[in-house]
């Protein structure tokens, strides 16, 4: 069986404080505060998403806060860098932006590309590049309008404990294509437009610790739930252990780690994030599914206040 997923889907990490993480990732970066639940597995948890203006598969980054939580280490066996894509000729917008809030970044260029790399508040490496495809976001936030507004994915930089065995994954399971090499580095590109650059760093990195300040996993695309069944199958016989379908509300998923120690994820674009709210509703309050809506009152009891709002240095 032959499968090519179009992408990244969403990328999960952990973080810290929830007001920080939504003010940087909405007030800084300006993405849409797209769903505020909670973390199915761990209700007493946040799970917040962010993306485009409907939260569009391939712009979705999403977060576990957990305010008290120690602080992990990025290394071998995850996703060490998330690359945001913004229009051409933006660059120079996000550098004076990323000033202008006080963020320390560096240029750096690989595969012929100049990225601005820098830290969130909790940790994470976050990257921006500029590129002509994909379509712009219709979302503005702040003193962001549309033509400099982060798009979507970039793509990802992974940190494999067997950067062999991840090539071989991405390739033979995942169905990207190897693009080419500069220096410690190896591209991929998957067929969709946006999330679709994944970058393999041949260098070897301590074993990362989970915790804040690290991803979870990374999820891939599919197209439909029927699609979704025939990658379950095709994991299999991989011989990788995959796990059942799991109905995570806004899309259903499924769940490997690959040799390299990386989990992945396999999510369906349908249903989407306005199957419990209308688009212009989408992130204002806290949604629930339907057997945790009993539990309301002392889920929320457990949540510190987290809103999407305009920073001090956009008014």
């Amino acid at each position: 069986m032959i499968m090519q997923t179009d992408g990244i889907h969403h990328i999960t990490a952990i973080v810290g404080s929830p007001q920080e993480n939504v003010d940087f990732y909405a007030g800084v970066l300006g993405l849409r505060l797209v769903k505020k639940t909670v973390n199915f597995d761990d209700p007493g948890t946040y799970h917040l998403y962010f993306g485009d203006e409907g939260g569009s598969p391939g712009t979705i980054m999403t977060f576990f806060p957990w305010p008290d939580a120690y602080r992990g280490r990025v290394g071998s066996g995850q996703v060490g860098t998330t690359s945001f894509v913004v229009p051409e000729g933006s660059l120079s917008f996000w550098e004076e932006r990323l000033l202008k809030f006080s963020v320390e970044y560096k240029k750096t260029i690989r595969f012929e590309e100049e990225y601005l790399e820098f830290l969130d508040p909790h940790g994470l490496r976050i990257e921006i590049v500029a590129r002509k495809e994909g379509r712009n976001s219709e979302w503005s936030f702040g003193a962001i309008k549309s033509e400099h507004a982060i798009k979507g994915f970039g793509g990802a930089v992974l940190l494999s404990a067997a950067p062999n065995q991840t090539e071989k994954v991405l390739i033979d399971v995942m169905g990207l294509e190897k693009v080419g090499q500069d220096g410690e580095y190896i591209r991929f590109k998957a067929k969709a437009d946006i999330g679709n650059v994944i970058d393999i760093k041949l260098a070897p990195e301590a074993r990362g610790v989970s915790g804040v300040g690290t991803v979870h996993h990374i999820a891939w695309r599919a197209n439909s739930y029927e699609q979704h069944e025939l990658w379950q199958q095709h994991v299999k016989q991989n011989d990788f252990q995959v796990t059942e379908i799991i109905d995570r509300q806004y899309f259903n998923a499924i769940y490997f780690r690959e040799e390299g120690g990386i989990l992945f994820e396999i999510a369906t674009d349908p249903p989407g994030f306005t199957r419990d709210e209308p688009e212009e509703d989408l992130g204002k309050e806290l949604l629930l599914p339907p057997w945790l809506e009993p539990h309301r009152g002392q889920i929320e009891s457990h949540l510190q206040p987290a809103e999407a709002r305009i920073l001090k240095e956009d008014q």
